[in-house]
């Protein structure tokens, strides 16, 4: 779960050129308020397609945050210096978008599941967990609304709206006060005609690696690759990297791609040897922080397609489980496909 330790909002307005900084923090105290910022704070914290980074030796933010986080700089006054940095940025781009800035300082920990009822989740709360700094920016949209009164109803239209609790938002940062190691995802803006990442760029100032949910596609993609080569079943050895995906994050929650080939073809020392080298090609890295939520979700099925339409999902771990679903390569090229040991089949 997450305990929010402190929020605040602040407020652009780039068709009118004003800022609305906030002096106070956000209520907590609200369930509603409490709510939609957890909610935000989780949706970001579990999405694979955060990319990884370290700050550079000469990044001014990570000197500025290290000062705040050893409480020598008020959460208000520095949250109020992000916003203006990202205030005088963002107003530079070619396409601006109305938006607003959340800054949170919050504790990320395992005690209570993702479904708890927000007041449960905080009386359940045990354990320091892990220490987090969220910078995120709240794309603001259009909505539509009623307006009633004596004499009729209107519709009038809304340019205020924050993203729904379940929306994706494109721009944002997560820094581990302890490890100071970053999680951030942003999206091309254009600045003075070049297309620029302003969040790694210029903001953080920080190294880029490729995100959990890009070394798995690479590292399943590798490995079909190698398997249709070598004349072996893709949808075999796929799965079976999975598998070693899925195990390798619930153990350690990190995934070193080299020792996910070294797995998948053990038995075959030639092909471990090729996954290498195609793992060093497309500069992989040697390990990735990968959540077992999210290795779960992203590797717990494999789902395959054949040439006659028929679709099969089935549990990725099935495939190093002989008597369950085999693949056998006929004579003529042809593929069949055998399960077993069903004890009922139902309507999906």
């Amino acid at each position: 779960m997450l305990r929010i330790s402190k929020a605040i909002l602040h407020v652009f307005d780039f068709d009118s050129g004003s800022t609305f900084f906030s002096e106070g923090e956000l209520d907590l105290s609200n369930r509603a308020t409490r709510s939609y910022v957890q909610r935000h704070l989780r949706k970001i914290c579990d999405n694979a397609e955060s990319k990884h980074g370290e700050f550079s030796a000469d990044s001014s933010f990570a000197e500025e945050l290290g000062g705040y986080l050893k409480g020598q700089a008020d959460f208000v006054g520095f949250s109020t210096q992000i916003a203006q940095w990202f205030w005088e940025e963002l107003r530079r781009t070619e396409d601006l978008e109305q938006c607003d800035l959340l800054v949170a300082d919050f504790t990320n920990t395992d005690g209570v599941g993702e479904g708890s009822d927000a007041d449960t989740a905080d009386a359940a709360f045990e354990g320091s967990g892990k220490r987090l700094f969220a910078i995120v920016l709240l794309p603001r949209r259009q909505a539509f609304v009623h307006e009633v009164d004596s004499t009729s109803n209107e519709i009038l239209r809304q340019d205020t709206t924050l993203p729904n609790p379940t929306q994706k938002v494109d721009s944002y940062v997560i820094v581990d006060a302890d490890t100071m190691g970053i999680d951030f995802h942003d999206k091309d803006r254009g600045v003075a005609g070049e297309s620029r990442q302003i969040i790694p760029e210029l903001f953080l100032q920080c190294t880029e690696q490729a995100s959990s949910h890009e070394v798995i596609d690479q590292v399943t993609v590798i490995v079909k690759d190698i398997a249709e080569e070598y004349g072996l079943t893709p949808a075999v050895e796929v799965s079976r990297a999975k598998a070693a995906l899925a195990r390798h994050a619930d153990l350690e929650e990190t995934v070193a791609p080299a020792e996910v080939g070294r797995e998948v073809f053990e038995d075959r020392p030639e092909l471990a040897r090729h996954y290498e080298e195609r793992v060093a090609e497309r500069q992989l890295p040697e390990e990735v922080p990968v959540r077992r939520g999210v290795a779960n979700r992203l590797t717990k099925t494999h789902r395959i397609r054949t040439d006659t339409g028929i679709e099969i999902a089935f549990p990725s771990d099935l495939a190093d489980k002989p008597g369950y679903i085999d693949f056998t390569t006929e004579p003529d090229g042809r593929i069949s496909i055998t399960i077993s040991n069903v004890v009922s089949i139902e309507n999906r």
